[in-house]
């Protein structure tokens, strides 16, 4: 019941959504892993008003050319042998990060 309580919309087009997020003065924060990432620990460094938040699968992640676009690639510190995880939990780390330091 939880999408009856916020605003949403499906987009058939991620590459779409990003330019118009982009033009609309919305930073684009990636979660993924990559070279040149930002660790999620660090995100109080980041100076925009409004953030949009791009989540991948954990087999696929996130297209190379969203990551490409992407002002920031948001990296969630792991430790162990796994390197990814599940898409419900993820979300959930880095959503409560952002909220308490935003």
């Amino acid at each position: 019941g939880a999408t009856e309580t916020i605003v949403w919309e499906y987009r058939e087009n991620i590459e779409e959504l990003v330019q118009e997020l982009s033009l609309q003065g919305i930073a684009i924060c990636t979660i993924e892993q990559a070279e040149k990432t930002l660790l999620l620990q660090n995100i109080s460094e980041l100076r925009e008003d409004k953030f949009a938040l791009i989540f991948g699968n954990e087999v696929n992640g996130v297209k190379q050319t969203i990551v490409d676009r992407s002002n920031y690639v948001i990296e969630i510190p792991q430790f162990g042998t796994k390197h990814s995880l599940n898409i419900s939990v993820a979300t959930g780390v880095v959503v409560w990060d952002y909220f308490t330091k935003m």
